[in-house]
């Protein structure tokens, strides 16, 4: 039995990560080493400049064994789903269970959001991040009207 090294965390602002600089300013390997924790704060902020939002968020450190896949919500309800516009080649690689959070979803009561989900280490689709169509940018491998036929079918 592997154990899980809890101090391993993920940083990030209130809006963005900054996955694709994941060694200096997303991933700190030991939460305990605080000169460490704060080079990849820094070096987060530095990045993010004026576009740093809200404040820190601290996640723990989870193995994924697929990438992200972004889902697409209408008032509650998934109308698409497709590869993250990061990894645009990449589809998931088993179906993706969505009925454990589908009530959640829809008890947020929000007319449009954007849902990326991975599939983790022990077969369980975590969620990882969820927006209000702010900056959810469509994967290039999506044409604009399969997105567009999707999202209106729904507001009907």
């Amino acid at each position: 039995m592997s154990t899980i090294n809890r101090r391993r965390t993920v940083l990030r602002d209130y809006s963005k990560s900054m996955k694709h600089y994941w060694d200096e300013a997303a991933f700190i390997p030991d939460l305990e080493d605080g000169a460490a924790a704060r080079s990849v704060a820094s070096r987060f902020l530095e990045l993010r400049e004026n576009d740093f939002v809200g404040g820190f968020v601290l996640r723990r450190f989870e193995r994924f064994a697929s990438a992200e896949v972004r889902t697409w919500w209408v008032d509650g309800v998934c109308v698409l789903i497709g590869p993250h516009p990061d990894s645009p080649n990449d589809s998931a690689p088993v179906e993706i269970d969505l009925a454990p959070i589908a009530p959640l979803i829809a008890g947020l009561g929000l007319p449009f959001v954007t849902v990326d989900l991975a599939l983790r280490t022990d077969g369980v689709w975590r969620v990882i991040e969820l927006g209000d169509g702010q900056v959810s940018d469509r994967p290039t491998t999506i044409e604009p009207q399969t997105m567009i036929t999707a999202l209106l079918a729904q507001a009907r």
